[in-house]
């Protein structure tokens, strides 16, 4: 895998560091999605190792994306975080994570969320991003609503898993919510 400790920290949270998303952590993103209460909640469908080595470097070149492996300070691989579907013309992006269930209820997905928010709203030219997650996903909602995201609504019946349609929540930070946090942001944490 390249979850060395000679990987590149390219941008930290208060708790996480991310690097970039590389071919060799292919086996480890492939068991994070593997595991059945991620794939439930995240909607993926089982996919073998070899799609998931193709995606993430076919993905690597993608310029509508960005992808970073959320470590912690000793370099621990706890995640996956994605902004994707970039959009500059309108200004919008998406966020996606997965993060290990054996690190959640930790700050952990939050603290990843507001770092990636910091480098979609205060680094590139972005006015909205936005999230979608199953209703019944309480985890990733509490971390969003944290990072100060909004619910805007329901995409009814937006996704199949397990022979059943699935209502997702439509979630959303713009420019000016995200300029009102008083929080840190992701520059303050050196």
């Amino acid at each position: 895998m390249g979850t060395d400790a000679q990987r590149v920290i390219c941008w930290r949270g208060r708790s996480v560091r991310f690097a970039y998303l590389e071919e060799g952590d292919a086996e480890l993103i492939h068991r994070w999605q593997s595991d059945p209460v991620i794939a439930h909640e995240a909607g993926f469908l089982p996919r073998a190792l070899s799609a998931c080595r193709e995606r993430i470097e076919r993905d690597i070149d993608n310029q509508s994306r960005d992808d970073f492996l959320v470590l912690l300070e000793d370099s621990t691989p706890i995640g996956h975080i994605a902004l994707i579907e970039q959009e500059y013309v309108d200004g919008w992006g998406e966020v996606c994570l997965v993060l290990d269930p054996a690190w959640r209820g930790q700050g952990y997905g939050t603290d990843a969320v507001d770092a990636l928010v910091d480098f979609a709203l205060g680094e590139l030219p972005l006015y909205r991003v936005e999230a979608f997650t199953h209703l019944t996903n309480a985890a990733a909602l509490g971390a969003l609503a944290k990072s100060g995201f909004v619910q805007e609504g329901v995409r009814r019946g937006a996704c199949v898993h397990r022979g059943s349609r699935h209502d997702l929540a439509a979630l959303s930070l713009l420019r000016p919510e995200w300029e009102a946090l008083t929080r840190p942001r992701a520059w303050d944490h050196g």
